[in-house]
């Protein structure tokens, strides 16, 4: 008895040295953590500060040497001239436009060949769905010339439709969805079939209103994707009336940069994307959270 004692005693310390210890370990971790996790914010915040800075600048101004992102004034004139000198206003129509018509079709058909994929069993499903999801695999650079010639022969050249058909339907929504609706039990669905509901009503009143968090990760990745799209509509439009915002801030460019006007284009064009994820932020967590459980 006495000797267990002793020998706790002794031991006592020695756990008592090793839980310090580790204890310091995860401190440090966390300050190494936490200070990686601050660089990277300040690496990606820096040069949108950058740019919000140098629209309220005097062309003047964005040339002094130093990194100066302050500005002397406040100079609004950068947003009154590019709204007053360019079709900024129907670059941002066409940009709103394009976005809603390619979302408008992205839920439309990724919805059904999602539910078709993950929730109904017929002959040579998986196949085609992995031979679909290869397409992934192959860059827009490689189908542009024949998407192009398609595109012309069908005189769909500087028009609405020529700019959203190679987005109408996204290989990543298929999965996106397909993934999510994996996840989802099968009880609510085989109880309204035993009541005599069809595939569509099944689709319609249980499986729609219980995907909202992967429909609303999908509009954002959808919007997102249309809005930034920039290589696909300069090569499809050459009339400044088609031209989405993307196209239309880099025709401003010319011998001489009018770096003031530019960043404040920028500014505007990226309010839009800002505000969708603003408001879609909780609905898009949960969505990308709960499609990536089940392969």
């Amino acid at each position: 008895m006495a000797q267990t004692q002793v020998i706790e005693a002794v031991a006592d310390p020695a756990l008592t040295i090793r839980s310090r210890r580790t204890q310091n370990w995860r401190r440090v971790g966390r300050i190494i953590l936490y200070a990686a996790l601050v660089m990277g914010v300040l690496f990606v915040t820096i040069p949108y500060l950058w740019m919000l800075s140098a629209s309220l600048k005097e062309e003047r101004e964005i040339y002094e040497p130093g990194l100066n992102f302050l500005p002397n004034s406040l100079y609004l004139q950068n947003y009154i001239d590019i709204v007053e000198d360019y079709q900024i206003i129907r670059w941002l129509f066409n940009s709103f436009l394009i976005g809603f018509i390619v979302i408008l079709s992205n839920m439309t058909f990724t919805v059904l060949a999602g539910y078709a994929f993950a929730r109904l069993r017929w002959p040579g499903r998986d196949i085609i769905f992995y031979t679909y999801l290869g397409a992934m695999m192959i860059p827009i650079q490689v189908r542009l010339i024949p998407s192009f010639i398609i595109i012309k022969e069908l005189g769909w050249v500087n028009t609405y439709q020529g700019i959203a058909s190679l987005q109408l339907v996204e290989f990543f929504g298929v999965f996106l969805i397909r993934q999510f609706m994996l996840n989802m039990p099968r009880e609510l669905e085989d109880a309204a079939r035993i009541d005599g509901c069809g595939w569509f009503r099944v689709l319609w009143q249980i499986i729609i209103p219980n995907s909202k968090p992967a429909l609303a990760a999908l509009a954002i990745f959808t919007f997102t994707a249309s809005w930034n799209n920039f290589l696909w509509p300069l090569v499809v439009i050459n009339q400044e009336h088609y031209m989405t915002i993307q196209v239309g801030l880099a025709s401003m460019k010319g011998e001489i940069i009018p770096w003031g006007l530019l960043m404040a284009g920028t500014m505007i064009s990226a309010v839009p994307l800002f505000i969708v994820y603003i408001i879609l932020q909780k609905l898009f967590t949960q969505g990308i959270v709960m499609s990536g459980i089940k392969g």
